[in-house]
């Protein structure tokens, strides 16, 4: 996941529940084009999404970078003074990063602050390793994965329209005629992905102006048109970056074979069982997306079969395919 992290254009993320020592737990897919990495939690907060991103380092970073994520968060600048210095400052752990606080007169018992601002200190954490960088990362419209250069996943988007109830046949034809309008507008920012024409991005821009300020009557639909609208950046995001996807559906093929599992067999039991099979589930997904046969690989690192088979570790291989 680090490699992947380090040199992926984008990334595709989701989740979905899971059980683990009978108690509700949650399993989020991070992957791109050359990698999956899956990870099991009791939360599926933005809190636990930016730790997930930090990879394996588990210290906290006040940087620009933490600064400006705790500006945008519209946290109270008062009390930002109070942690900001002209250097970047280092903590080896939670308990260190929380005595920082405590010493600069911050409420560590305060717990929705205390969340900001360890997300802000991971933040930190994620830019001083140089993770993500210009990734983009595509989501459906869940909030925790709302961060950072984030695109909305268009699928999702018009899948709100379905989920619409209309009771006159009116607004059933409106509810139809607007989601014709979307997906010819959708097609056509496929076709244009192949032959990116910077010339073309504005006109994208206007005619989705049209077609999502239209106000047909029809209460839920118009209130549905104009939140779409609100997020016009990230639905455009491809505009500025043709090479990711529009959708987040390799995020949810890579998820099918957890979901299956789960129905299978349940959920895991011991930590040792859990991170065994997130950590199984990312080589095999991983494996398949670099075209290696991951019966050859598992092979190969238990010592079994074909030693003229040599097969480079993953993180070398993501890193050469980017």
């Amino acid at each position: 996941m680090h490699a992947g992290l380090v040199s992926a254009p984008f990334i595709t993320v989701d989740d979905t529940g899971a059980r683990h020592a009978n108690s509700n737990f949650y399993t989020t897919q991070i992957g791109g084009e050359h990698f999956a990495a899956f990870r099991t939690g009791p939360s599926k907060s933005r809190l636990n999404f930016l730790s997930l991103l930090r990879g394996n380092y588990q210290n906290y970073v006040l940087n620009d970078a933490a600064f400006s994520y705790l500006d945008r968060r519209r946290v109270d600048p008062a009390l930002v003074a109070k942690l900001q210095t002209s250097e970047p400052q280092l903590f080896g752990s939670q308990i260190a990063f929380l005595k920082h606080l405590a010493d600069k007169g911050i409420d560590i018992f305060d717990t929705g602050l205390i969340r900001i601002l360890g997300e802000a200190g991971m933040w930190g954490t994620i830019r001083h390793h140089g993770l993500l960088g210009n990734t983009v990362i595509i989501s459906d419209d869940a909030g925790q994965f709302r961060v950072a250069n984030h695109a909305l996943c268009w699928v999702h988007s018009e899948r709100q329209m379905q989920k619409l109830m209309p009771a006159t046949p009116r607004q059933v034809g409106q509810v139809d005629a607007i989601r014709d309008l979307v997906w010819c507008f959708y097609k056509a920012l496929k076709a244009w992905k192949l032959k990116p024409s910077p010339g073309m991005a504005n006109a994208f821009r206007h005619r989705f102006d049209r077609i999502f300020s239209i106000r047909t009557g029809y209460a839920d639909l118009d209130k549905l048109l104009a939140r779409l609208y609100r997020r016009k950046d990230e639905l455009l995001k491809v505009l500025d970056h043709p090479d990711i996807p529009l959708h987040t559906n390799a995020s949810e093929n890579d998820l099918r074979t957890f979901v299956t599992k789960r129905k299978i067999s349940g959920g895991t039991m011991s930590r040792n069982g859990r991170v065994a099979r997130d950590t199984m589930l990312g080589l095999m997904k991983t494996c398949r997306k670099l075209g290696v046969s991951f019966y050859h690989y598992l092979g190969d690192r238990l010592d079994i079969g074909d030693r003229d088979q040599t097969i480079p570790p993953l993180a070398m291989l993501v890193a050469a395919k980017a």
